[in-house]
């Protein structure tokens, strides 16, 4: 595995949200290669921890890897995010400073991990974020196209990819795979691209709002958001920040209306737009032009 396999998103934007100081502690839900979790300990060192959590066994192995190298108090752990609570407990993580969420998948998902992220390469058609032979624990993509019903199909398709064509892709997909099971996918692709009139084609792939639906239910990615917010913010410290990168309008409208929910009670929100990458960001990498950023800190009691 390279040495750099993903681009921290909005990275200034965040460590001026978080504002890390030497000896704070701080959670990265959503390691993946480390680009933020390291930046974090170099503003927390030498006394700080970082605990960093990433589903992915194979990642969460060259970030432990790469904590020994760096001397660096990372702790590096394999789970869910959706279980922050639990794995802070268990680690004895306390006076948590400020929390990162970095959502949705990465460039290392879509160019190494062979899991069938994207449909730019014929890979099996997996879309769990775990490593390979971790995803016994729930559904890949090629079962549920293959296993799903069709009205099942066409409600994920637009519910989680927003495709008003999301029936009549669903009946192409049952149609297609009484033929033979699909597996991969440029198997899928092909198939959704059918279901596409020709005059919609334009510079978006037909198959990216499916593919985008698929990904999202395989990885319960809306219900975990939902589930792990109010876990954040009891776990946060007082005056601590969490920091909330999406990079869809299913994720951000969960974050607003989390955020709008609990203002004037627990959190107070400091983004009241959300920030976006600057233009030059958006050039150069292009998995953050999408990226929302929203902040919020927990409020400090008068006792």
């Amino acid at each position: 595995m390279p040495d750099v396999i993903h681009t921290p998103v909005l990275l200034q934007e965040v460590l001026e949200a978080l504002n890390p100081k030497p000896g704070q502690c701080f959670i990265d839900a959503t390691a993946n290669g480390g680009g933020h979790t390291f930046a974090l300990w170099d503003r927390v060192k030498p006394n700080g921890m970082i605990l960093a959590i990433d589903k992915d066994h194979d990642l969460v192995e060259r970030l432990t890897r790469e904590a020994r190298e760096r001397k660096a108090n990372v702790i590096a752990v394999a789970g869910s995010y959706g279980d922050l609570a639990a794995i802070a407990s268990a680690y004895n993580v306390t006076n948590v400073a400020g929390i990162l969420f970095d959502l949705g998948y990465s460039s290392y998902h879509i160019d190494q991990s062979g899991r069938g992220f994207s449909f730019q390469k014929d890979e099996p058609l997996l879309m769990r974020y775990e490593s390979e032979g971790s995803t016994k624990g729930g559904m890949t993509a090629a079962e549920a196209v293959n296993q799903l019903s069709e009205e099942e199909l066409a409600d994920i398709i637009y519910q989680y990819g927003e495709d008003r064509l999301a029936r009549r892709i669903a009946s192409t997909i049952c149609v297609a795979r009484k033929r033979g099971r699909i597996l991969t996918t440029k198997q899928l692709a092909d198939i959704v691209a059918q279901a596409y009139p020709k005059r919609m084609f334009s510079r978006i792939n037909p198959a990216t709002k499916t593919f985008q639906a698929l990904r999202i239910f395989v990885n319960q990615e809306l219900a975990e958001l939902e589930r792990v917010l109010p876990q954040a913010r009891d776990i946060l410290a007082e005056d601590g920040v969490i920091a909330i990168i999406t990079f869809h309008s299913l994720e951000d409208r969960i974050v607003k209306r989390f955020f709008q929910s609990e203002k004037g009670n627990q959190l107070d929100i400091i983004t009241k737009k959300p920030i976006v990458p600057t233009p030059q960001e958006a050039h150069e990498n292009r998995r953050a032009r999408s990226a929302k950023l929203r902040v919020a800190v927990k409020k400090h009691t008068i006792q």
